[in-house]
């Protein structure tokens, strides 16, 4: 039976999850063990319950307990679910909740590249990518067309932060990813020695007079292929760009010079996704 608790203090500590502690505390709630992060809305936290994390408590809207909410309870057991009307939930959390729920959940331990990358023949990776929105449109592009996994730099946005965890609709609980080390000093190296370790080839997305077009067919005869993207503004840095294999360009037409970080991850999957034998 649902711990349903009508919210009636909006000071009480249990709510601090979702009312007052930012991305940031929550990722150090257990320090040194992996903290919390929010999911929201009934399919990404079922995604997430697939994954296997834990579940601590829920903010539900109350309409939503018995509608689109109802499976999700069931599947987190005894634990408690805040409750109260629409306009009180989005004056305690400032925003309004999508689908009317919220979902507190305990991180898991990040496993390490090579186990995130055994089996795996093309994998993205990610260069201090810090918008929310872009890392989580990126992994819902990754579990679409094709990658095995996604790697991030120290300086990456979170993936399990909330906009991040909603714009990729839950994806991020599908395809393994980790970070390339435990602080900046690690990239490009040792993380690109990690990488052709591995056996990966490596391909640079960027606007260079020495890359070659997203259609060459040898980037498709590669077994394994690393596909490496940039930051919104300034893209892949000048010294991660020299060190790749290939340095990958996406045509493009009406004088359009660039696509946006998400929209030409998309492409790159999509033509770099498959894998032809030689």
């Amino acid at each position: 039976m649902a711990n349903l608790i009508e919210i009636t203090d909006f000071s009480a500590p249990e709510l601090d999850i979702y009312a007052r502690l930012s991305e940031n505390q929550l990722f150090h709630y257990h320090e040194p063990d992996p903290g919390l992060f929010i999911a929201e809305s009934p399919k990404v936290i079922m995604r997430a319950l697939d994954a296997g994390f834990t579940p601590v408590s829920l903010l539900s809207e109350r309409k939503h307990i018995e509608g689109e909410a109802g499976e999700v309870i069931a599947r987190c057991g005894d634990v408690p679910v805040f409750t109260a009307e629409f306009d009180v939930l989005t004056k305690l959390t400032g925003f309004s909740l999508t689908r009317g729920v919220l979902c507190a959940m305990r991180r898991k331990k990040l496993p390490k590249p090579e186990e995130v990358c055994l089996g795996a023949r093309r994998i993205a990776v990610l260069e201090n990518i810090m918008n929310p929105t872009n890392i989580g449109a990126i992994f819902r592009s990754a579990a679409a067309l094709n990658m095995d996994a996604v790697l991030l730099t120290f300086g990456c946005s979170d993936p399990l932060y909330r906009r991040s965890v909603r714009v990729s609709m839950g994806t991020v609980f599908q395809v393994p990813w980790t970070f390339l080390g435990d602080d900046s000093s690690q990239w490009p190296y040792p993380a690109m020695d990690r990488l052709k370790n591995m056996g990966f080839k490596t391909a640079a997305m960027a606007l260079r007079d020495d890359s070659i077009s997203i259609e060459d067919p040898d980037l498709l005869l590669e077994e394994k292929l690393a596909i490496l993207l940039g930051t919104e503004g300034d893209g892949l840095s000048a010294s991660t760009i020299a060190d790749c294999d290939y340095t990958v360009r996406i045509p493009m037409s009406h004088g359009v010079d660039s696509l946006n970080v998400a929209a030409a991850s998309a492409v790159a999957f999509w033509q770099l996704g498959r894998h032809r034998l030689r």
